[in-house]
C-alpha cells in the first residue's frame, strides 16, 4: 500500500542518532537544547521547548499560561482532536468557530461571532501546511484580551507575508510525528514569544521542576537541591530524537521543495477534472503543504476512498470534526454547528504527499483516481 504520508531518513540522519547512542547523554543533554534552539531561530527567534508529541506541547502551551475552568478556547472543528482535547482536560470549554469554505481554515468572521470576554485562547490550525489568517484574527483576540495559539502540527516550514510559522501567534505548537513535515519519531515542541510563559512551559514539561537558585523557597539545602512550585509532567525529548531532528531541520528545504513538486504535479493533472476541487493557496502564504486533500464532488468520497484503497493507494481522511468525537458529543456538542467543516469533511481526501514520494508513483495516485471516478 503507498501510504499517505511516511519520514524520510538519510544516511545522515542514522549516523546521528548512532553518535548519540555511543555518547553520555541519551536525554536533558546538550543535544536537546541544541534542537531547540535551532527550531527557535526557525520560528522567528522566540525561545523554543522540545516535547514528547504534538500533544504534549499543545498541553505545555495552555498549561503555561493557566488555562483552566470557566475559560472559553475558541477553536477550529477541522483538526485532529488533540487541538481542543488538551484544553478541555483543564476544564476550558470549546467553542467551535466554523471554516472558511475553500480553504478550511478557521474563518476570522466565525471566530468574531463567538469570542466573550471570557475567551482566553483562540487555537488556530494551519491545515494540511497552509497558515491560518493571522492578520484577521490578532485584532479580534486584542479585543477581547485573548492570546492567539497557532497549531502548526502541518506547517513548520511555511510563512504567511514573509514571516515564518512560530513568529505569527503568541504560542505555536509544532509535531514531528512520521507523516509531517520533519520527524523525531515522536515528538514535538512550544515557541513562546513571552520569555516566562516559556519558562512555566519548560518547568512544566520538566516534572514542575524548579532549578534556579534565585527563585528558591527552601534555602537551607545543597548544590543539588531542585523543587516543584506547580505539579508538571514528564514530556522531556530525548537526545537520541533531537539529534535526528537536527538533520531533519537541515532537510527541511529539500523536502518542501520536493512537497512544492508533487503539488504542482497534482494541480496541473486534477485542477480540471470533473468530480474533483483542489486546494486552495491564498497569494500571501508559502506553505509546506503537509496534506494534498482533494474534495470528490457528488457525494462519491466513500466510494473513491475504497477503490482507490483497493488499487494500493494509501488515501486517509483528515479530519472528522472534531465535535462529531463522542466524548464532545456525550457533552452536547451538537452536529450542524459549523456546516462548513461538517460539507468539507463529507468531501475530503488526502491523496499521498512525502518526500520520497516518485514522479512515477505521483502519475500512479493520478491515474488510480481518475479510473476511480469513471
Amino acid at each position: 500500500m503507498l501510504p499517505y504520508g511516511r519520514q524520510s531518513i538519510s544516511d545522515d540522519d542514522i549516523a546521528a542518532v548512532a553518535e548519540i547512542l555511543r555518547g553520555d547523554w541519551l536525554t536533558t543533554g546538550p543535544t536537546v537544547a541544541a534542537f531547540e534552539g535551532e527550531i527557535g531561530r526557525l520560528a522567528g527567534g522566540h525561545r523554543a521547548i522540545s516535547a514528547t508529541s504534538g500533544t504534549a506541547a499543545l498541553h505545555m502551551a495552555y498549561a503555561s499560561i493557566g488555562v483552566r475552568p470557566g475559560d472559553e478556547v475558541v477553536s477550529t472543528p477541522m483538526t485532529f482532536v488533540a487541538t481542543t482535547a488538551m484544553a478541555s482536560v483543564l476544564g476550558a470549554k470549546i467553542v467551535f468557530a466554523d471554516v472558511e469554505e475553500d480553504t478550511a481554515l478557521i474563518d476570522p468572521t466565525a471566530v468574531a461571532a463567538v469570542v466573550t470576554e471570557r475567551t482566553r485562547v483562540i487555537a488556530a490550525v494551519d491545515y494540511a501546511g497552509h497558515p491560518a489568517d493571522y492578520d484577521a484574527l490578532r485584532p479580534i483576540a486584542d479585543s477581547v484580551g485573548s492570546l492567539i495559539l497557532d497549531d502548526a502540527a502541518h506547517s513548520i516550514g511555511s510563512t504567511y507575508k514573509g514571516r515564518p510559522v512560530g513568529d505569527l501567534a503568541d504560542l505555536t505548537t509544532f509535531s514531528f510525528f512520521p507523516t509531517k513535515n520533519l520527524t523525531t519519531g515522536e515528538g514535538g515542541a512550544l515557541v513562546a514569544k513571552d520569555a516566562v510563559v516559556a519558562q512555566r512551559a519548560h518547568e512544566f514539561h520538566f516534572i514542575g521542576l524548579v532549578r534556579d537558585a534565585d527563585r528558591f523557597r527552601i534555602t537551607t539545602e545543597g548544590p543539588w537541591h531542585q523543587e516543584v512550585h506547580e505539579f508538571g509532567m514528564n514530556y522531556r525529548l530525548t537526545d537520541v530524537a533531537s539529534a535526528l531532528g537536527l538533520t531533519q531541520l537541515r532537510r527541511l528545504g529539500e523536502f518542501k521543495r520536493r512537497r512544492a513538486e508533487i503539488t504542482q504535479r497534482y494541480n496541473e493533472a486534477l485542477s480540471d477534472l470533473d468530480g474533483v476541487r483542489v486546494p486552495v493557496q491564498r497569494p500571501d502564504v508559502d506553505p509546506i503543504r503537509h496534506l494534498y486533500p482533494v474534495r470528490i464532488l457528488g457525494e462519491r468520497r466513500r466510494e473513491v476512498f475504497d477503490r482507490m484503497r483497493a488499487e494500493g493507494i494509501g488515501v486517509q481522511v483528515n479530519y472528522m470534526p472534531v465535535y462529531w468525537h463522542p466524548v464532545y458529543a456525550d457533552a452536547g456538542y451538537k452536529r450542524g454547528m459549523c456546516p462548513n467543516a461538517e460539507a468539507f469533511y463529507a468531501e475530503e481526501l488526502s491523496l499521498p504527499i512525502f518526500p520520497d514520494l516518485t514522479d512515477a508513483q505521483a502519475d500512479q495516485v493520478i491515474e488510480t483516481l481518475m479510473r476511480a471516478l469513471l
